[in-house]
């Protein structure tokens, strides 16, 4: 990529951004909406779920794959493709006709999405190249979530009751548009030094896992843990994880680099992501369902009730940024482990939905943790990495904030649903729900202590000489050593 002025830098982290806010504003405008959505469709908790995760599960299957192919045929160009297929999929959606074709097209979008967070943050990494300034840059980046968390429930819930739930995905042709434009003029092109080729079987095993592992948690309420088709779920999970463990190894080049998770921080941030989007996603599905189902609020009052969360991750995603760059990971990690751990115990031990002033304290701790969380999860993955596999480590820290929305959803819906069908009432089946969330803010906090400090540091050191020294693979197939 050829050197950019100040000015230019600045207009294309504005033009990554822009594609980070329709992607992150379809989450929450479409989690207000679910309960518009169920009474049109008249859909059961699971169908609720699908409209989520077929969306999250696609993206997270596909994002490697996007991150190394723009590696290898050019950044802007798949870039441009992903803003194409999400504007096209956001048209489809708002016309569907029955929740399978919504479910159909929510996956087309994915396709799109896949295609843009991990190839615009491998855009801003071989932008920024100067680490205070790329810090900087992800903060930035990060207080787009917070953008979207704030705006995506107010604009949501004002579509919703004055125009009904399908303008919500209009909101995205236009920005979709505007970031089209922009990057065909803004946005050079740039490709790695020494291109990837596909792994076509690594791609099949890791969507094999993933599927197989969400279609069994969402199901499984309704057809049995022991049933055929469930066990039959979980065997192919372990036989596809498996068959990864022993592919990927010996690949020339593997989808995903074994050698990376020798960093200790850039395997922590893989286990954080999952962690804190898996506690994001349960916490808007509680939520949404409780806030309009049991209080009997519309979508726009809502909307308004979480804008607390919103506005904290909002505020701090950005000091979480300045904090990384100028004292690293660390305290961001630990701020936001206790944070979340706290909201969740608010719920789950104090029953925090029936006082509106413990509901918004729960909400503002929520918001604060996840504030502080996204910044350490990008800047670890990808800062102790070549910048030649810069989209190949940001696609594994987005597919792991993937996984971790998609496994959220599933396993909540799927303690919810449990709890529900013997006729309990929402407080008492969402309880159990809340002590998971609570246990993915435990996770955060332990394992940012324990992949933050001087040994965890000298390891991402090693690996990052190791990966510099050696770009190939750690071992050849017997072919190639002659």
């Amino acid at each position: 990529m050829p050197d950019l002025s100040p000015r230019r830098r600045l207009l294309v982290l504005a033009i990554c951004c822009m594609s980070l806010l329709i992607v992150s504003l379809d989450s929450t405008v479409l989690n207000v909406a679910l309960p518009s959505m169920r009474r049109e469709f008249d859909a059961s908790v699971s169908g609720l779920q699908w409209t989520l995760d077929a969306y999250t599960l696609v993206l997270a299957s596909l994002l490697m794959l996007a991150g190394s192919t723009a590696d290898r045929i050019g950044r802007r160009k798949v870039f441009t493709a992903g803003l194409v297929l999400f504007t096209a999929g956001s048209l489809l959606c708002s016309l569907a006709p029955s929740l399978e074709w919504l479910i159909v097209f929510r996956m087309i979008q994915a396709v799109g999405g896949s295609m843009l967070n991990p190839v615009a943050m491998s855009i801003i990494t071989n932008t920024f190249t100067d680490p205070g300034e790329r810090a900087r840059a992800i903060g930035a980046w990060g207080a787009v979530v917070g953008v979207s968390m704030a705006a995506g429930p107010l604009i949501g819930g004002a579509l919703v009751d004055s125009v009904g739930w399908r303008s919500i995905f209009w909101v995205n042709l236009p920005i979709g548009l505007a970031a089209l434009a922009l990057t065909l003029r803004y946005v050079p092109e740039s490709r790695a030094a020494r291109p990837r080729r596909a792994d076509p079987v690594g791609q099949l095993l890791v969507m094999t896992l993933l599927t197989t592992v969400t279609y069994g948690i969402i199901e499984a309420p309704s057809k049995g843990w022991t049933s055929p088709l469930i066990l039959g779920c979980a065997g192919l999970a372990v036989a596809a994880l498996v068959g990864l463990l022993v592919h990927e190894p010996r690949r020339a080049e593997p989808l995903i680099d074994p050698r990376f998770f020798r960093s200790a921080p850039f395997s922590g941030a893989t286990v954080i992501a999952v962690s804190a989007f898996a506690a994001l996603s349960g916490f808007l599905f509680l939520n949404t369902l409780y806030l309009q189902d049991v209080r009997g609020l519309d979508a726009l009052h809502a909307g308004l009730y979480m804008l607390p969360m919103a506005a904290l991750t909002f505020i701090f995603a950005p000091l979480s940024g300045r904090l990384v760059g100028s004292r690293g990971p660390r305290l961001p990690l630990l701020i936001a482990g206790v944070t979340m751990a706290a909201s969740g115990v608010l719920f789950a031990a104090f029953s925090a939905e029936s006082s509106t002033p413990l509901l918004f304290t729960g909400y503002v701790l929520f918001g604060l943790g996840f504030g502080m969380v996204n910044a350490p999860i990008t800047n670890t993955a990808v800062s102790g990495m070549p910048r030649s596999q810069a989209g190949v480590a940001a696609a594994v820290a987005s597919t792991s904030r993937q996984t971790g929305g998609t496994l959220g959803v599933a396993v909540i819906g799927a303690v919810l649903a449990a709890g529900t069908a013997g006729g309990g009432d929402f407080t008492g089946a969402a309880r159990p729900a809340w002590w998971v969330i609570t246990g993915c803010g435990l996770v955060v906090l332990v394992v940012g202590a324990a992949t933050s400090g001087p040994w965890a540091l000298a390891t991402a050191d090693r690996t990052a000489r190791t990966l510099e020294a050696h770009p190939g693979p750690a071992r050849q197939p017997a072919s190639r050593k002659r």
